[in-house]
């Protein structure tokens, strides 16, 4: 009974610790899609006092910009009945790098919750050993 107990603890520790883990990411900035309630989109970015915020459509026309701030990080709504369906982006530059996450728009609006892509600026990469001859 007393294995049971310390099993149960130890797995109960284990999945804390992995929540966690996927919540706070690794460090750099995270967009956290909260809600999405009909053509309405909720995010957060944890861990960014300051970005630019832009949406583009899929031929990479910029349709809205804005610059945001935030203390302990930047929570945004979109409203976005206006768009026609189709395929948008949403780009998220602060002063690191720059990451683009996919808009879907049909009946209602999605935002995608990985990055389509990232983009270290030069001064800034990630993984700073490079062999040079």
């Amino acid at each position: 009974m007393k294995k049971i107990a310390k099993l149960s603890l130890v797995a109960a520790l284990l999945f804390t610790g992995i929540s966690t883990y996927a919540i706070d990411g690794n460090g750099d900035f995270n967009l956290h899609v909260l809600k999405a309630n009909g053509k309405l989109i909720t995010f957060a970015l944890n861990k960014v006092q300051k970005a630019n915020l832009a949406i583009y459509d899929k031929d990479g026309t910029l349709i809205y910009s804005e610059s945001a701030s935030g203390k302990d990080g930047i929570l945004r709504t979109f409203s976005l009945e206006e768009f026609p369906e189709g395929t948008y982006y949403l780009e998220v530059e602060d002063s690191v790098k720059r990451v683009k996450y996919e808009i879907t728009i049909g009946d209602n609006a999605s935002l995608s919750r990985n990055a389509v892509s990232s983009v270290y600026k030069s001064g800034f990469a990630k993984n700073t050993s490079v062999a040079t001859r």
